[in-house]
Formats: C-alpha cells, sequence, structure tokens
C-alpha cells in the first residue's frame, strides 16, 4: 500500500475476505465487465451528447495510453478538478487504468485548497478546466505550479493555455502506438483514489480509498436506492464528491449496467424535465435544492412516473418535508447519511412512516461495527446522546500522511470518529448534531441541532440558527437566530 497510508489489520482483511465484502476487483475492472456485458447500451447522457458503454470505454483506453506515454506512473497521485460532465468519467477510469491516484477536489476550490492537496499529496499532474463559471482555472494553475516542486503535468479540459496539456485534444487523437497499458492498474488492496474530509477544520484531510472499500461502497448502494442493475440516476450534484460518486453514484451505477444522466444546474426548470425525457429513477439531492422543488409549481407540470427514489445527503431533511416529498413527487423518499470515510447509513425503502420521515437510516454493511459513546469512551444506553464512532470493510483506517491528526481521529482499537451526535435504536441511527456543534450550558451539552429541529417545524419560521452566547453563570447559553 501506498506510504503514508493504514492498512487495516490482518485479521479483520481476511474476515472481510471470507464474508465476501472485499471482491479483489479494482474500479476500472468492474467497468469493463459491464463493457462486455452491456457494450451497446447507453452509459452517461451529458446534453446532447450520449455515450455508449463501448464509446466511453475506447476513449478512456486511449486517454490512458496518452497518460501513460506522458509519464504518469503507478501511484502517482494527480489533483483532479473537473466539473460534471463525461469526460470527469473518462479521465477518472483513465487515470485509474495507469494505476494514478486522482485525489478528487471541488470545483470552488481556489489556490489555498489545491495548492495545499498538492503540496500534501506530492502530486505530479493537475486536471482542471479552462474556465468554469467564469473562473479561469489555468492562471491559478500556472502560479502553483511554479509553488510546487513535484507538479509536473497540467492537463486542461478545454482551450489549453502555454506549457499546459489538452485534455481535449488527447481524446480526440490517436492512442500513442506501442504502449502496452494492460499491466498498468493497481491492486484491489491498493489506494484507488483519494477524497476530501468534509469536517469542520480549516483545510480538509486526503481520506485514502481502496478498490476493495470502494467497490464495497458502490455494491452496497445500489440495491438499498432501489436502482436495480439497468436503473438511471440523475447526476445534479458534484460527481466528485463521494455522495454523487459511490452511494451509489457515477461509479455504482456504470457497475451494474446502467445509466447517469449529467444536469446542468439543480433547478426545477433543468430537473424535472430531465426526469420525464430519460425516464429518471433515483435523484440524489440536498435539503437547499429539495425545498426549493417543494416550493415550485413545476414538477406537476411533468411526467414523474419513473421517479422511484429522491434521497437527501448532507444535512438531514426535517420529517415534514420527507412527507412533502413523497407526496408532491409520487416517489420514496431516502435519508443517507454518512462520510467520505466510510461509513454509509441508508433509510430502507420499504420502513416505517417513522423510520423513513425521522431517522438517519441503518448502516449498509452488516459488519460495520457501530457504537455510540459518552465522553470517557463507555458506550451510552440504547436512545440516548452519544459521539457515533464506526469501523469496517469500507471505514477507512487513517487519513493520507497526518499521524497527528489520525490520533486524534482514531480510537486505540480502529475506531473512527465521526465527529457526530447520535442515538441508536437497534441498527437505526438518528443524527442529532455536530460534537463540535454543541453548547456547554454548566457542564449540561445541548445540541444546536436537536433544538432547532424542535423550532424549524412552526409553519411562521423558515430558518433557525441556534449559536452559543457568553453566560456570567452557567458560562454559555443558547441563542437562536429564527
Amino acid at each position: 500500500m501506498l506510504q503514508g497510508c493504514t492498512e487495516w489489520p490482518a485479521e479483520f482483511a481476511a474476515m472481510y475476505r471470507q464474508k465476501g465484502y472485499w471482491e479483489d476487483i479494482t474500479l476500472n475492472q468492474t467497468l469493463e465487465q459491464s463493457v462486455q456485458k452491456y457494450g451497446g447500451d447507453e452509459a452517461i447522457i451529458d446534453g446532447d451528447k450520449r455515450y455508449t458503454y463501448r464509446d466511453i470505454h475506447e476513449k478512456i483506453e486511449r486517454l490512458a495510453a496518452h497518460f501513460a506515454d506522458i509519464g504518469l506512473k503507478t501511484g502517482q497521485r494527480v489533483v483532479f478538478q473537473l466539473p460534471n460532465s463525461a469526460e470527469l468519467a473518462i479521465a477518472l477510469y483513465a487515470l485509474l487504468k495507469v494505476g494514478a491516484i486522482p485525489v478528487m477536489s471541488l470545483s470552488p476550490h481556489r489556490e489555498t485548497e489545491i495548492s495545499h492537496f498538492v503540496k500534501h499529496a506530492e502530486a505530479v499532474g493537475y486536471l482542471f478546466p479552462d474556465i468554469y463559471r467564469g473562473f479561469d482555472y489555468r492562471q491559478m494553475a500556472d502560479k502553483i505550479k511554479a509553488e510546487s516542486p513535484t507538479l509536473e503535468h497540467l492537463f486542461v479540459l478545454g482551450e489549453a493555455g502555454p506549457g499546459h496539456i489538452s485534455l481535449s485534444a488527447l481524446l480526440e487523437t490517436p492512442a500513442p502506438e506501442g504502449i502496452d497499458i494492460s499491466g498498468l492498474s493497481m491492486a484491489a488492496d491498493d489506494i484507488a483514489l483519494m477524497l476530501l474530509s468534509g469536517g469542520t477544520t480549516a483545510l480538509p484531510k486526503l481520506i485514502p480509498r481502496t478498490h476493495n472499500d470502494y467497490v464495497l461502497s458502490c455494491t452496497m448502494s445500489q440495491p438499498l436506492t432501489g436502482l436495480d442493475k439497468r436503473g438511471t440516476l440523475l447526476a445534479l450534484l458534484p460527481m466528485a464528491h463521494n455522495y454523487t460518486l459511490s452511494s451509489p453514484g457515477l461509479l455504482g451505477v456504470l457497475r451494474n449496467g446502467g445509466k447517469v444522466v449529467i444536469a446542468p444546474d439543480v433547478t426545477a426548470e433543468t430537473i424535472f424535465p430531465l426526469i420525464e425525457k430519460e425516464k429518471v429513477n433515483v435523484v440524489p439531492a440536498v435539503v437547499p435544492v429539495i425545498v426549493n422543488w417543494l416550493n415550485s409549481d413545476i414538477p406537476e407540470k411533468h411526467d414523474l412516473s419513473s421517479l422511484m427514489v429522491m434521497s437527501n445527503g448532507g444535512i438531514k431533511l426535517q420529517p415534514a418535508l420527507r412527507k412533502r416529498v413523497e407526496e408532491k413527487f409520487g416517489c420514496r423518499f431516502q435519508e443517507i447519511f454518512g462520510t467520505g470515510e466510510g461509513l454509509l447509513s441508508f433509510t430502507r425503502l420499504d420502513a416505517s412512516e417513522e423510520l423513513r420521515f425521522t431517522s438517519s437510516g441503518m448502516p449498509a454493511c452488516p459488519d460495520d461495527e457501530v457504537r455510540v459513546i459518552d465522553d470517557d469512551g463507555n458506550d451510552v444506553p440504547e436512545g440516548e446522546l452519544g459521539e457515533l464512532i464506526v469501523r469496517g470493510p469500507n471505514t477507512i483506517c487513517g487519513y493520507y500522511n497526518a499521524p497527528e491528526k489520525n490520533e486524534e481521529a482514531f480510537t486505540a482499537d480502529g475506531y473512527y470518529r465521526m465527529g457526530d451526535i447520535v442515538r441508536m435504536r437497534g441498527r437505526s441511527i438518528w443524527c442529532e448534531g455536530r460534537l463540535k456543534d454543541r453548547i456547554n450550558r454548566g457542564g449540561e451539552k445541548i445540541s444546536c441541532d436537536e433544538v432547532e429541529n424542535l423550532v424549524v417545524p412552526h409553519p411562521k419560521v423558515k430558518s433557525v440558527g441556534l449559536v452559543a452566547m457568553p453566560d456570567e453563570v452557567f458560562g454559555e447559553k443558547a441563542c437562536a437566530y429564527v
């Protein structure tokens, strides 16, 4: 495994293989299996461009050969910052094909973040668009390269500047002769890609995900979201993010012969005609987007009979709004709670209304070891608030090259501290806020999220935020901004 990464203990790795969680197959191999089975079927729809599995495989092989010819090598890191597009999928698989490790950054990241990723990962390459949403990434890339000793290759999607390599041109240029890429990809135990931590620290940490554990995430997520092996998913959130990448996301859908439809924006005017036109089955979304859709009259103007599930990730959606999703869109609502570090929790589609509308779901994997502990590390009684910790076959054992952060984030026996305050009943989880988002009133910990959830259902309340204010007697007191 890549130096700076923490391996699973041997006995856990053996157990995960024995139970079939780790298939010893790489992400690019899962796509190649789909190409063999579904070659002529549509895989990705991006505006007026429609790609079959065979189409994208041909482009992946061509681009991978160019990457190898340019000099990308197995295990080298490449910061990856492409917006949602068919080219994102093609470039991602091409990097995996040659064994390079993409560091999955997001479009809003700027010089501070990208420079940090490049230097921390010792990246040799950086993939980015020319201009996206009014920002010219090329000038930023030049500055970062001048300050980063390891950074050799600047790949730009669109119009390349001086010293840049045009990704667009590589995709259209025949593969160089004499380049054999058949044996370049990593082993299933090796690092496939790096995600970014989503906590409250100033700069994201790098989350190393192996092929084995990430294939498992994709595989587990697919049936839990109601997608059959040929289902259609609408990608409207960033595909470089764990939620739209593997839950089941781009990688999970393409593993199973389904179709990914890329939306150019998240407005109701765009989304609901696309659902009707492409007969979309599953729509992963987030709270602000869902609320806007609920307040729109556009959905009623379109045939949404194909829509089976609308999911929410990130901040939890309130129970009353979950019920409105099912009533307005005629589909099942699904709450997805989890982390790029591993754990995924889904409300089950056949669960009771109480669980669907109030809980944060159940862990996807039966062997996710989930505990709720107090400040002293002791398990709390069922139903009481505590800190969520987890270990399992798709939860990492350490951040990349961050020993001090690992001391804080992982227990001595390998549990990852998610930083969430939760309650559990059986295997069902209720997330009540973040560990750092609590008010200490005379030693009594008050969950901001829990109090906000009591206020926001009021018909005259649009939004609420609870914050700590100084108190002479109790140290802190709660103040709600409504």
